[in-house]
């Protein structure tokens, strides 16, 4: 028998083992059977038996198990089909069916063929997931069967199209399947549209448009365009789904669905390509204009119809354009809404010029010649956003139809633009429009002649108020001078640029070194003329200067600042050999230099001066290169070595001196010996109030030198030197030490402290000396404490004693210090535990002298001087808080003296410095419902409250017994108060009603008081504003209207004490209604208002009696309120 016969043989259920068989040796490439080959040499009539043969192998084994039983027999007894046999069945009738296709010649029956198609259609149907593989095979079959035209293809081509539209949501990598689904687009010809039995394809065609991998790859791109012709009634479908979706595609992604809807608008004809351009196209246009420019979806909406733009030149689009745009843009450049008129314009000007191709050239003419008038209109725009969208769009269309324009038309925008809107004095946003949109002028060489005329009129603009414009017109000069359209120089002169560079921000400071950068360092040419244009620079202008070589690292490589450093050294140099008259200095740059013949340096020490200070900036600005390499270190180094010494000789005057000890600061202590080993002498020699000019450099150079112990040791000295020692503790603390015989200078020490912990990189040095010195020193510092107390118990002066102001800044700094060694330390609180004892020396020792100004035991000197000891100690302790170094211990300690201050007798005096403890605490202990630690964190604020009410108790007092002193209070402690009550926002409502109850009842009390008081009828007066109100009401109020939210919660707290009843008596209801009625004149919080009206005309109703009691006061009272609660009502 033959091959054919045998494998015929095979193909029933009987020998089903040897047909698995076959088809394995197919699928094995080293086997040389192949089915396809076999099927391909079977005459007509064995091929027909083949596929019957088939067919009723495929019913049998299907009829023994169906495919909705494979899952579940998997798990059944032996006895039943094992459906691993059924499915490799399946897959070979699949396999052989496939391949008959490939052979299936002109006249094949090919009815048994159908029949094995349509059971395999239903075990498609009901496949499990987990079977991709028969899957595919079957898909890739039904996939044949419609190319190949057969019977019945519409139905596997539908089921084929489906399940590939199906997997490419699925695959990770869809790019194969998306390929596959655009070679069966036409499938989707043969579907009805309006059929139920299409709703799932229609739903995940729309799906489609969601997917960024079908709108990215080109095949899926193909298809998505051909689904805008597959039915009129689908193309609003694909349009309303692209706009619900607009808001969350990409920028990239927004380009490639402008390009879709071109390419199907572009493919489209007749009612399909009308539908794209009204449905589509025309609304996309329609959205452009009428959308706020804040709306997420305005920049997608306008990148589409920028697409669309970006097409004109082509006759088609073209008229296209000019039918969409005539209904609707035109009568939208004069509407009243600006935006709507500014986004107009914007289109406008990008579609320009918008006409009909098809129209005589006269016609057209005509219409560009409107369009320009327009154009020309919107300039004159009252509203700045038009004009300076209009500023935009005229440059876009400058530049890109220069060349088709009449030259007088040209002359009449750029003038319009540089003679009257780059002066606009109504917008900075239009002055700033026009400079950075000249730039796309430019673009076109054809508009240098005119510009180079044109752009030195507005010169004035480099010293605009406005920084943008400024930057902007920088910008402009450096677009100038890189398209070489005019010497910008001629725009704007030297003298002016170097002086808006001494003076100005970062961002126009560095525009303009980029500027001049090639004019005062031509790294083209040699370094003497980098020199000389260094000094010509100073000449001209030496903060501009300074600013420059502050930038110039930016612009070049760090060899070539090292190479600028050592041609200033040699410069230098020559001014020393020959008794400072340098050498004639090359006046090649005409453009920078003013002068000309021999420079004398030595006659003016300013320029000595600038070099030395640019010599400075550049080696701190290539520094950290300069470390890196250790060969160009070590040579810079060794250069300046050898003549510094020789510098300090020559150049005395103090404005070289500055520069010169800073530069030895770059440099290590041996480069400049002699200098090094003076440098601990003159700071000890330095008189005590000298400003930090005379020895912050020095302190500077000794820190970088690795030498801040030897600074510390020399404050640690005249520290301890300066307090006052008792007998036997003096002659215990004596030292044997050979120094230099000097006065102690606490002053000058506490000066040199605070610069070296003011400034970072002092203070690393500093922290980085180790802990014994520093702790040494924390605890001298601590020593004046006793000083202090001294001051205190002594009512008159001593003048062997130091001074207060000595004693109160060593007793601040050892607070800071002591705060300083905390954040460093590594463990422990050991530094907490020493503020907190100061804190108890505070409570013991000073609180005592806080008495009233009656108490003759204590004089009013000792009075204020233990005020400064607290409100010192407190600023220390904020300070702390701020930095986030205190615990929970900590805060307890300290706002338990703060309540201690609070209750002694002029503790009101210490309000303001309270204050801000409470607010640091409370930003700390904001409340987390997460934390574990909640209940703790709820009683400190709860102790926060009661603090806080005491101090509104306090500041209430205090307006009563002396209203001046109060008033003077009450205004400084408005800042911390606001702070506060911003704070106390982020509460838990419990909590923050407790501070808002307190502020309500502080001002009801007092507005009612006031009340109470009148004798009157002409006294009744409802307020109009806070300064109507007594003091401290006043004051509250005025802190909390500055915040709608604290307004809010204000509001809220007023009608809840309303509704729980607190508030009864006439005098606290009009109270009430005073103060609603001066949070109404905000306008702000009409809600919270009229609730609280409400709350009060639930009261009021009460007290109608008043309009017949006899005294005329309270019936006043009660008209006044009803008419003051009506317009509340009404508000």
């Amino acid at each position: 028998m033959s091959k054919r016969d045998v494998f015929l043989e095979a193909t029933s259920k009987k020998k089903v083992e040897d047909f698995l068989r076959f088809i394995q040796l197919h699928k094995d490439k080293t086997e040389p059977f192949d089915v396809e080959e076999v099927v391909q040499e079977m005459p007509r009539e064995q091929r027909e038996a083949l596929w019957s043969q088939l067919d009723s192998l495929l019913q049998e084994i299907l009829t023994d198990l169906p495919p909705g039983r494979w899952e579940e027999d998997a798990m059944q007894q032996e006895s039943a089909p094992d459906p691993k046999h059924v499915m490799a069945v399946v897959d070979a009738v699949t396999l052989v069916a496939a391949v008959s296709l490939k052979v299936l010649q002109d006249g094949d029956t090919y009815g048994a063929l159908l029949d094995i198609a349509c059971r395999l259609h239903d075990v498609l149907v009901s496949l499990p997931v987990s079977e991709a593989p028969l899957q595919l095979r079957i898909q890739t079959l039904f996939e044949t069967w419609w190319k190949k035209e057969l019977l019945e293809r519409e139905k596997f081509g539908r089921t084929a199209f489906l399940i590939s539209l199906q997997k490419s949501f699925i695959l990770k990598k869809p790019a194969a399947e998306i390929q596959r689904l655009w070679s069966l687009h036409n499938v989707l010809k043969s579907l009805e549209y309006t059929s139920e039995h299409n709703k799932q394809i229609i739903d995940l065609l729309l799906q489609c448009f969601h997917r960024p991998t079908h709108i990215r790859n080109d095949d899926g791109k193909r298809f998505l365009v051909f689904l805008f012709s597959w039915n009129v009634d689908f193309i609003w479908l694909i349009h309303g789904t692209i706009k619900n979706q607009l808001e969350f595609y990409q920028k990239t992604l927004a380009t490639h669905i402008a390009e879709i809807y071109f390419r199907a608008w572009k493919k489209a004809s007749g009612d399909f390509q009308e539908t794209i351009e009204s449905t589509c196209i025309q609304d996309f246009m329609q959205n452009a204009i009428l959308l706020q420019r804040t709306s997420p979806v305005h920049s997608k909406v306008r990148q589409i119809v920028s697409y669309f733009h970006s097409r004109k030149g082509c006759p088609s689009v073209d008229k296209m354009l000019y039918k969409l745009y005539k209904p609707i843009l035109w009568k939208s450049l004069s509407v009243p809404n600006f935006e709507v008129r500014a986004n107009a314009t914007l289109l406008f000007t990008e579609a320009f010029p918008v006409h009909d191709p098809e129209l005589s050239n006269e016609n057209v003419d005509m219409n560009i010649q409107k369009q320009l008038d327009s154009a020309m209109a919107l300039l004159d725009d009252p509203h700045p956003t038009v004009r300076s969208n209009a500023t935009l769009g005229v440059c876009k269309i400058l530049a890109k139809c220069w060349e088709l324009l009449p030259p007088t038309i040209i002359t009449d925008f750029l003038k319009k633009l540089v003679t009257e809107l780059a002066a606009d004095s109504s917008s900075p946003d239009v002055r700033c429009s026009v400079f950075k949109c000249l730039n796309i002028v430019l673009d076109n060489p054809q508009s240098h002649p005119l510009l180079e005329k044109l752009l030195p009129t507005i010169k004035n603009s480099l010293h605009d108020n406005s920084e943008k414009v400024r930057t902007s017109f920088i910008d402009l000069l450096i677009k100038v001078k890189a398209v070489r359209a005019a010497k910008f120089w001629d725009v704007c002169s030297m003298d002016h640029l170097l002086a808006r560079l001494a003076i100005d921000s970062l961002s126009v400071s560095k525009r303009i070194v980029d500027l001049l950068f090639k004019s005062f360092f031509p790294v083209n040419e040699p370094e003497k003329e980098w020199c000389c244009r260094c000094i010509t620079l100073i000449q001209m202008n030496p903060m501009a200067a300074r600013k420059f070589y502050q930038f110039a690292h930016k612009h070049t490589a760090a060899t070539n600042i090292i190479k600028l450093i050592l041609a200033i050294r040699r410069t230098l140099n020559n001014c020393i050999q020959v008794d400072f008259d340098v050498t004639e200095i090359n006046d090649s740059n005409k453009e920078n230099s003013t002068q000309g013949g021999p420079l004398v340096l030595g006659q003016d020490l300013s320029v000595v001066s600038s070099l030395l200070e640019v010599v400075v900036i550049l080696w701190r600005s290539v520094e950290k290169a300069l470390k890196q390499n250790e060969e160009a270190h070590k040579y810079t180094v060794a250069k300046f070595g050898n003549v510094m010494a020789k510098y300090f000789q020559a150049f005395e005057d103090e404005r070289c001196t500055v520069p010169l000890i800073q530069l030895a600061s770059c440099m290590p202590p041996a480069a400049a010996p002699t200098f090094s080993r003076g440098v601990l002498s003159r700071l000890r020699r330095m008189e005590s109030g000298s400003a930090p000019a005379q020895f912050s450099q020095l302190l500077d150079c000794v820190c970088s030198w690795g030498q801040a112990a030897d600074v510390l040791e020399l404050v640690s000295d005249w520290l301890g030197e300066a307090v006052p020692k008792q007998g036997d503790k003096a002659a215990k603390s004596r030292k044997v030490r050979i120094q230099e015989t000097a006065e102690a200078k606490p002053d000058l020490a506490l000066a040199y402290l605070e610069y070296l912990f003011t400034h970072t990189s002092t203070r690393e040095k500093v922290l980085a000396v180790g802990e014994g010195p520093l702790k040494e020193l924390h605890t001298l510092l601590g020593s004046w404490k006793s000083v202090l107390y001294t001051h205190l118990r002594s009512s008159t002066e001593d003048p062997k004693r130091p001074e207060v102001e000595t004693a109160l800044k060593a007793f601040v700094y050892h607070g800071r210090l002591g705060a300083h060694l905390q954040h460093h330390s590594t463990a422990g609180r050991d530094y907490l535990v020493s503020v907190e004892r100061v804190a108890a020396w505070v409570a013991e020792k000073i609180l005592p002298f806080l008495t009233g100004s009656d108490d003759g035991e204590v004089s009013e000197r000792s009075r204020k001087l233990a005020t400064q000891i607290t409100e010192s100690f407190l600023k220390v302790c904020r300070d702390i808080f701020l930095v986030g170094l205190g615990d929970e211990t900590f805060k307890g300690q300290i706002l338990h003296l703060c309540s201690l201050i609070l209750l002694s007798e002029a503790g009101y005096t210490c309000i303001p410095a309270v204050l801000p403890i409470l607010k640091e605490v409370a930003n700390s202990f904001v409340p987390d419902y997460n934390d574990q630690d909640q209940e703790s964190n709820l009683v400190m604020l709860g102790v926060v409250a009661n603090i806080f009410q005491k101090i509104i108790e306090l500041l209430a007092r205090r307006l009563r017994k002396e209203p001046e002193e109060g008033q003077l209070l009450c205004r400084s402690a408005v800042p911390s108060l606001t702070d506060f009550l911003q704070v106390a926002q982020t509460w838990d409502a419990v909590l923050r009603s407790g501070v808002h109850s307190t502020v309500f009842a502080a001002i009801i009390v007092e507005k009612r008081h006031l009340l109470q008081k009148l004798t009157h009828p002409e006294e009744v007066v409802i307020p109009q504003s806070v300064d109507e109100m007594p003091p401290l009401s006043s004051l509250l109020l005025s802190v909390i209207l500055k915040s709608p939210s604290i307004t809010r919660s204000f509001l809220a707290e007023v009608s809840s004490s309303l509704e729980s009843d607190a508030l009864d008596s006439l005098s606290e209801l009009a109270a009430v209604l005073h103060v609603l009625a001066v949070i109404k004149q905000t306008g702000h919080s009409k809600g919270g208002i009229k609730r609280a009206a409400v709350s009060v005309q639930q009261h009021l109703h009460q007290h109608a009696g008043c309009s017949v009691d006899s005294r005329e006061t309270q019936r006043v009272m009660y008209d006044s309120s009803v008419k003051t609660l009506n317009a509340l009502l009404h508000f």
